[in-house]
């Protein structure tokens, strides 16, 4: 599969200025709490799956719910991005099969990536993880179209959300 990230990097390159300015922080004064907040979101993420919580039997959220807590994983995989100054366009990342053991061990290997990412900060690294990280994508059954949707529609609302004082 295959998605062209280049225009939603603009657009959070946006977001990130205006939320830097507002208040008065820089990417490189807030590495540290963007990659805390990647884990986060991506936790977030795994929460409302629920494809790891083998003692329940209750369902996972929404497919829209899902899509929005990705897109907030997104934002900050794009934040990362530029902290480090990466270029990113067209990623081709792997189609996984849609059941529970393989979300959980995409979810595995995202934050396996991800600590490898903070451990090294390099371009590889990063690139590495973000492919894990559309790879649970599909897993979840998103297209290339859905993520970039969702990430729009949720730029929407992060922007609300700063001229709203969030």
């Amino acid at each position: 599969m295959e998605i062209n990230l280049a225009p939603l990097l603009l657009k959070q390159r946006e977001l990130d200025a205006d939320i830097n300015s507002r208040h008065n922080v820089t990417h490189e004064s807030t590495k540290t709490e963007r990659f805390l907040a990647l884990l986060v979101e991506i936790g977030e993420l795994a929460n409302a799956t629920r494809a790891f919580k083998y003692w329940s039997l209750k369902k996972s959220e929404s497919r829209d719910v899902l899509l929005d807590e990705f897109a907030d994983g997104l934002h900050f995989f794009l934040s990362i991005a530029i902290v480090f100054n990466f270029a990113v366009g067209k990623v081709e990342y792997e189609s996984l099969p849609a059941t529970k053991e393989e979300v959980n061990n995409a979810f595995k290997r995202v934050y396996l990536r991800i600590t490898d990412l903070m451990r090294k900060e390099s371009k590889r690294c990063y690139i590495v993880a973000l492919k894990e990280f559309l790879s649970l994508g599909s897993a979840l059954e998103f297209s290339a179209q859905d993520i970039t949707n969702a990430y729009n529609a949720k730029l929407v609302v992060n922007y609300d959300r700063q001229q709203h004082n969030y």
